[in-house]
């Protein structure tokens, strides 16, 4: 059996479900054994909530929503879609990261200083073209995520870039680390001044593709879900694995997905 790949959009064989399973259920175990508590949300939201996000001012082109059919007795398709005026409103956005779900989940509460989450969600990307497991259309990001006093945040990163370096050693996997931008923060103000001045995201590189990223936020998902923690607004940073994207290098360095699969259980064994 093979996969089935089409326009960014992946149908897996049970080789290669293992393969993103275990790598997966690794890092859900990474969270846990920092403290992390499970969550699950949806793969859609109600545009307000992506909205709150600047989902659609900084990530327009990546941006995906879905709406109901307008008239049910109009429902067929035209060109295998559905134009415009059969649409009765794209009022559902599809995220593109799967973080968005944790902040959500705490909007307008008051919560502990050191709070740690870990989710795994369906996320997707318009990109301007699709490269089998290496850029995809819909695919799979697993998360952890803190939450609270800017300490606890940056020792948790922290924490995670050194088991991540570990990782690609165990997996004999060659990478680089570089920082890069992140376009949560607003353009103007001091929030864009911050960005050049301080590291916001570090990505974790291999063959070219990056498939972890570390993220500190200061306070942005805070002030804009009214998250308080210490007497002011939460601060929050998040560690990302894109799925299919270790599948695919994994897949490049070992040959085939059974291969990988114990690789991958034969590095997590490894103390950390």
């Amino acid at each position: 059996m093979s996969n089935r790949i089409s326009n960014g959009i992946a149908i897996f064989d049970p080789d290669h479900t293992k393969l993103i399973e275990t790598l997966d259920s690794t890092f859900r175990n990474w969270g846990v054994e920092a403290g992390a508590e499970q969550i699950s949300v949806p793969p859609v939201y109600p545009v307000e909530d992506l909205e709150k996000f600047d989902v659609y001012d900084n990530f327009p082109h990546l941006a995906l929503v879905a709406g109901p059919l307008a008239d049910a007795e109009k429902s067929r398709p035209e060109n295998h879609g559905f134009p415009p005026d059969l649409l009765a409103g794209a009022r559902l956005g599809l995220p593109t990261a799967a973080c968005f779900g944790a902040y959500l989940y705490f909007e307008k509460q008051q919560i502990p200083t050191a709070t740690l989450v870990t989710l795994v969600n369906r996320c997707f990307r318009n990109e301007e073209y699709f490269d089998g497991l290496r850029r995809m259309l819909g695919f799979q990001m697993r998360e952890v995520v803190a939450l609270g006093g800017a300490d606890h945040v940056a020792a948790v990163l922290t924490g995670f870039m050194e088991r991540i370096t570990a990782f690609f050693t165990e997996l004999d996997l060659d990478f680089t680390s570089a920082a890069a931008s992140d376009p949560f923060f607003e353009r103007e103000g001091g929030r864009a001044v911050l960005q050049r001045l301080q590291e916001v995201k570090r990505e974790f590189i291999v063959d070219d593709l990056a498939i972890a990223s570390v993220n500190t936020h200061r306070n942005f998902f805070g002030e804009r879900c009214g998250i308080s923690s210490d007497g002011g607004h939460a601060f929050t940073g998040c560690v990302a694995f894109g799925l299919e994207r270790w599948g695919s290098v994994l897949l490049n360095r070992y040959g085939t997905a059974e291969k990988a699969v114990h690789a991958v259980q034969s590095a997590a064994s490894s103390p950390a």
